[in-house]
This record gives C-alpha cells, structure tokens and sequence, in this order.
C-alpha cells in the first residue's frame, strides 16, 4: 500500500525547450500542477515574441497612433500652434525621436520578459540558460550554443518543444542590419527612415508599413499578390488599401522582388519585371522559417512537415506521445496566443487533466495595423464559396454615434451567420481597437450563441460595440418556438 501512495504522489517530471508565450504558459501549467518543471531557453523568458517581434512591434505601433491621433485632433476642435517672433502663430509638426522610441520598447519588452520570469521561478519552475535539443524522447540536453558543448541534462516524462520561428532570408536580399532589414532588426533606427521600402503585405509587411507611415516616412509597399493581406477579408484589405493610399503610401500590386542592394546611402530594389526602386531603407517581410533545426527531432521519431514545422494534433501532441510542441513551429496557427492556449492543453492532456481539443474555427486574430482589423470564425468567402450555409450582414462604423463622436470614418462591423438558426459562426471588425471590440463575437462564436441572444444584451450607448448589436439585431430569426425570457 505504502509503495502505491508513493508512486501515485510521485511528481510528473517536464522539460520545455523554449520560453515563448508556449513554452512560458507550458511551464506555468505544469508547476501549478504539481510537475517537477524545468525550461531551457536560449535568449530570455518570453521567447522572440516578447524580446525582438509582438511586445517591441507592438509598442512601436502604438506610438504611430499617438502621432496620428495628435494629427487628427485638428478635426475635433483641438488645435495646437505656436508663436514666432512676431507673435503670428505656427502649426508645429509631430516630430518623432525614433532613438528614443525604440530604447523605450525595448526597455518594456525586456521588463516584460523580467516579469514572466520572475512568475515562473516563483511558481518553482528551474530555468536553464542555453541550447536545447532533444536526446531521444526523454531527455533534453544543454549546450553553451548550437552544436556547442554540452553542460548539462534533463531527464523528463514529458517533453514540450516551443523553439519559435525566425523571418526567412532571400539569397538574393540578404538582411545586414543596416540598410535591408528584417523585422527584429528594425529597432536599430537612429531616426525615421526617410522611404522605407517593405517588401511583403502579409500581415507583418502590412503592419510595420502602417506604423511607419504614421511615423512620417514615405512607405512604398511591395506585394505580390493583387491585393494587401491576401487571403483576408477582402472588404478590411480593401478599406486598408484606401487608408493607405489616403496616407501617401505607394502601392504596388503583382510586384515581386528579385534583389535587394545596399547603395551604401541607400537601397536599390529590383523587381521581377525589371523595375528598380530607390530607397534609404528596406524591410524584408517575406516570412518565417521554424528554428527546428538540429533539436534532435526526427532522432525522436517526431514527425515534421516538408517545411520544418512540427506536425501536432489538436491538443499540441506530436506523433511521439510523450513530445508536445507549441508556437511557431508547429503546423498551426502562427499566433502568440494560439501558442500560449497549445502550451496549457500540452501539458493538461500530458498530466491528465480536462482539455478541450483546439477548435481553428473558435480562433480570434488580430492585425494591428491603423484601423486594426480582427476575425474570428467562418469568413464570408466560406459563405459564398458554399463551405457554410451562411448570411452576412456589414454595417459601417461611419454610422455609428461613438465613432461619429470620435471622428472615425473608417472600419465596419460584420457578422457571420448560420443559415435557419442564426448561429453566430463568424465576425470582422475594422477599425480602433479591434482587437478589443472582437471578444463579444468570439464568445457568441464560442458559446454558439445566436444572432438574437447577442441581440438581446445591452449595449452601453453611445458605443463602438453598439455596432455589434446593431448588426444581430438586423439579422433577427423569427422563432415562433421561442418565447423568450419573462
């Protein structure tokens, strides 16, 4: 009996290669429940996405709001001026210190990962600085860097792998740091780059052109593709498109770079038809590869894709029943928070406790571009292409008082329903704070709400998420069967 009571109050051991967003939620999870826990992480607690990609691009974005909002106030009554040496006032103009800018996001991102730290040793997680990589399918062992000496080894039942992505080269555009950038390389900028070129409009292309023409540079933004953010909602990438060109952003459209040349003053982009493009600066955003590489993972018998992404299943389980992965270098959604939701059911189904399979469709993402654009769920086009038996309702935010009060023109409101029911499947927002404005969707999504419950909660007036009800409201099911609440 004696002998049971032990094993059964024995501690599950876990060891974690990579202190990402599911690496750091992995480690967490694990301690809370009681494992012996320890996280081997090469660069910092928080991982790239809290050190050099969301927490630093994030921040710099919001600094671009600022400006643009000081900008705008002139159209809300709030006018700044001052006065020369005669006494006539001067419209000053926003001037941005990108030095400072940048030592400031850094700062915070640094804090950021100090503080997740500082969680993880408190909750008695050991954290290992150095390289991993796996050592069969129960073991990780530690090196000083990649293929260097080895100084130490962990045993574990249980092994999570949340190594991240890092943005992909071109041969023919290689990144020095200087003048062709990649997207952790930008915060070296001793001021706003007079035209910076961004090549690539996918999401990150698209976010760091936003931000960086609301800094006051001259944006020329290379895609592609026929239109910015492919594969999004075409309604948001088109009111994007209109919000950039209204800036002074240079599109171009089917346009693929073939080299990328620092000028030594500048850059040289030369695209697939012959085109050349002079800039001071250019972005490379043409995507990421996963640090997979050496970890030791085909050794364990994981399987990978053609890419290098780790293949999981829903609940972050790769093919070796005891390896888990998470993040960026799995074959799943490329998402900080869709890495930190893979680390917590990792470790639940590993240490037996209730998960919920990862539902794609239940997924909110969000772009952070100015207007920001979020979604959730089923999307118009698997309405129109048959995938769903859906209807859509579009309402604009110009119409909406708050946003009337604040001056916003831009963005909408959709809504995804299901056919019949008027089960909420799906929702884009367009515009400030959309990221915010989505939860009440993503919880009708969620909990398959209908449109007439989301209809029938009260909305504050005036207010941006009055739109949302609005928008239900207008798709109402006549029920004769539902009486509804007395």
């Amino acid at each position: 009996m004696d002998a049971m009571v032990q094993s059964f109050e024995r501690k599950q051991s876990v060891a974690i290669v990579g202190g990402g967003p599911g690496g750091y939620e992995a480690a967490l999870s694990a301690a809370q429940l009681g494992a012996d826990v320890t996280l081997v992480e090469r660069a910092g607690v928080g991982g790239s996405a809290v050190i050099t990609d969301v927490v630093p691009s994030k921040t710099l974005i919001a600094t671009a709001d600022a400006a643009v909002a000081i900008r705008n106030a002139s159209s809300l009554g709030v006018q700044l001026f001052a006065k020369d040496d005669r006494g006539k006032p001067l419209t000053p103009e926003v001037a941005i210190n990108l030095a400072a800018v940048n030592q400031r996001l850094l700062s915070l991102a640094r804090q950021q990962s100090d503080d997740m730290r500082a969680s993880l040793l408190e909750a008695g997680v050991r954290i290992i600085s150095g390289h991993g990589r796996l050592d069969g399918n129960g073991a990780v062992v530690v090196s000083t860097e990649a293929g260097g000496t080895d100084f130490d080894r962990v045993e574990a039942e249980t092994l999570v792998v949340s190594v991240g992505a890092s943005p992909r080269e071109l041969p023919s555009a290689k990144p020095d740091g200087e003048r062709i950038l990649t997207w952790t390389q930008l915060y070296n900028m001793k001021s706003v780059p007079t035209h910076l070129i961004v090549v690539g409009s996918g999401v990150t292309g698209a976010e760091f052109a936003s931000a960086y023409m609301n800094l006051g540079a001259k944006v020329t933004l290379v895609s592609s593709r026929d239109q910015v953010l492919p594969g999004e909602d075409q309604d948001a990438a088109a009111v994007l498109e209109r919000v950039f060109q209204r800036g002074g952003m240079t599109l171009l459209a089917k346009a693929r770079a073939e080299s990328v040349v620092n000028t030594g003053d500048g850059v040289t982009v030369t695209l697939a038809d012959g085109r050349t493009i002079e800039g001071s600066h250019c972005l490379m955003a043409v995507g990421s590869i996963p640090n997979t590489a050496g970890l030791g993972l085909e050794q364990a018998g994981v399987q990978m894709t053609a890419s290098g992404h780790i293949r999981v299943n829903r609940v972050a389980r790769t093919s070796v029943p005891n390896i888990y992965a998470a993040g960026d270098c799995t074959n799943f959604y490329p998402l900080a928070s869709v890495a930190s939701m893979q680390g917590r059911q990792a470790i639940f189904h590993a240490l037996g406790d209730i998960v919920i399979p990862l539902e794609t469709r239940r997924i909110t993402a969000n772009i952070f571009t100015a207007p920001e654009i979020a979604t959730v769920g089923f999307s118009e086009q698997d309405v129109t292409e048959g995938r769903i038996a859906g209807k859509v309702r579009k309402l604009p935010l110009s119409a909406n008082p708050r946003a009337k009060m604040q001056g916003i023109t831009d963005g909408f409101v959709k809504l995804i329903a299901r056919e019949g029911s008027g089960t909420v499947m799906g929702g884009v927002i367009v515009g400030p704070k959309a990221s915010e404005l989505i939860y009440p969707i993503a919880i009708a999504v969620e909990r398959r709400l209908t449109v007439d419950q989301v209809a029938r909660v009260f909305a504050v007036y005036p207010s941006l998420t009055s739109s949302i009800t609005d928008a239900a409201r207008a798709m109402h099911i006549v029920d004769r069967d539902d009486p509804g609440e007395d």
